[in-house]
């Protein structure tokens, strides 16, 4: 029987946003409440959150039921004295962002795009750009979640012990994520400049530097050749660091006009360029809330390296140019800075992300990934959890120290077994 605010929908039609995947589950939930999110729960023997569907594989799919949180009542409750946000499970970055700024606040970071959930990004450890920011879970100091058992947990820094750093990049493995509570700061205006034709061999040179440049940095390429055709820079606008021209970045000189990351294509759903000021959460983003932000039909895949080997990755990636280019829309490359969650790609230590948006073209992409992730291993490199990825599961598991206790999390709060899925069997609790 349908419980209040389901609507059930046949299986196999529900495809994620780039249309690549096709989830399996049978059923569709909108709950409308966090008393039906339990009941759900409770009643069900397989269940996944489904979030915006950015996600590029399995990671949120179930043979048993899919459940939305999108129907969930809006939450954004600002507490200035502690400087902290709270906001329900079904929230998008864009909303809150939009929202947050208008009560002048802000978020240390955000991804490319703000069309992702809240707590979707930050179960699978997305992240932004820059040296000192780390990953967008980094900001959560609270939350509470419907948990195998039908029961509402609640875990918080104040609470004492390491759950929560085990619980925030959860994989979808611990429960349904109802709420969160993030750290926030006073909102600051920025300016985002794009400068175009930097060699990789300044880059080698000056690596640190380039990154450096800015309190976000992204390279953009298409590995046609050894070079980034841009550097997008995002910067803080503060008396001491006025709105004011870099006439160049280490060879690379300004764009004169706004870009898009992909070669021709028109820039008018990118966020505002050319140095203009502006709201901090209209620069951070790579593309605009109001806008679609893809190219089309794509595909993408990754990999977080420790910094220390972000050169040595760099030039791997440019020893497969001839392979990678032909099925490349645009790469990117960031900085996202340590953290203490176990199951981040960062945990411990400072990383590169080398990201690639190919073209739609799954087998040619499957047959390229384990030559890439070969070049890579000397690098440790880590895959983002969301994305497209042929690393073999005992290789993914040794990367994570702290694996062993996530097990035993998963164990505690899903006793049962909701929340496991094909994905998390196979890189999480297969043997390795």
């Amino acid at each position: 029987m349908t419980a209040p605010g389901e609507r059930p929908t046949a299986g196999g039609v529900h495809r994620n946003w780039a249309g690549n995947y096709t989830y399996a589950a049978s059923t569709l939930h909108r709950p409308e409440t966090v008393d039906e999110v339990q009941a759900l729960v409770r009643r069900s023997h397989r269940l996944k959150v489904l979030g915006t569907r950015h996600s590029f594989n399995g990671i949120a799919d179930t043979t048993g039921d899919l459940v939305s949180l999108e129907r969930l009542p809006r939450l954004m409750e600002l507490d200035r004295e502690r400087g902290t946000v709270t906001v329900d499970g079904g929230i998008r970055y864009g909303d809150l962002c939009r929202w947050l700024a208008g009560e002048g606040w802000a978020l240390h970071n955000l991804a490319s795009l703000p069309h992702i959930s809240v707590a979707g990004a930050c179960a699978t450890a997305t992240h932004g750009s820059g040296d000192a920011q780390g990953n967008l879970a980094t900001a959560v100091c609270a939350l509470e979640l419907v948990a195998g058992t039908g029961e509402l947990v609640a875990l918080s820094r104040a609470s004492g012990g390491d759950d929560l750093d085990g619980a925030v990049v959860s994989l979808g493995g611990l429960g349904v994520v109802t709420r969160l509570t993030l750290e926030a700061r006073p909102a600051v205006e920025m300016r985002q400049d794009v400068y175009e034709d930097l060699p990789l061999e300044r880059l080698d040179d000056h690596f640190d530097d380039v990154m450096a440049s800015g309190y976000s940095v992204s390279l953009f390429t298409d590995w046609r050749r050894a070079a980034f055709d841009q550097v997008w820079v995002k910067r803080r606008v503060t008396p001491a660091a006025p709105a004011e021209p870099t006439p160049e970045l280490y060879g690379a000189m300004p764009a004169p006009g706004p870009r898009h990351p992909i070669a021709g294509l028109s820039p008018e759903n990118c966020t505002t360029q050319v140095g203009v000021p502006g709201p901090w959460h209209e620069r951070l983003p790579h593309f605009r809330m109001d806008y679609m932000p893809s190219s089309g039909e794509e595909l993408q895949s990754d990999y977080l390296v420790p910094r220390r080997h972000a050169r040595a990755a760099l030039r791997a990636i440019a020893g497969l140019r001839a392979r990678v280019a032909p099925l490349l829309q645009v790469a990117e490359v960031r900085t996202v800075a340590a953290d203490r969650l176990w199951m981040s790609p960062c945990y411990g230590e400072a990383c590169v992300s080398l990201h690639f948006t190919w073209r739609p073209d799954w087998p040619a992409v499957r047959a390229l990934l384990p030559a890439m992730e070969d070049a890579l291993a000397p690098c440790e490199a880590r895959p983002h959890w969301g994305k497209l990825f042929t690393m073999p599961a005992a290789r993914v598991q040794s990367l994570y120290p702290r694996l062993p206790d996530f097990r035993r999390l998963l164990g505690r709060y899903d006793p049962e077994g909701r929340f496991r899925n094909a994905f998390l069997d196979t890189y999480v609790l297969a043997a390795g």
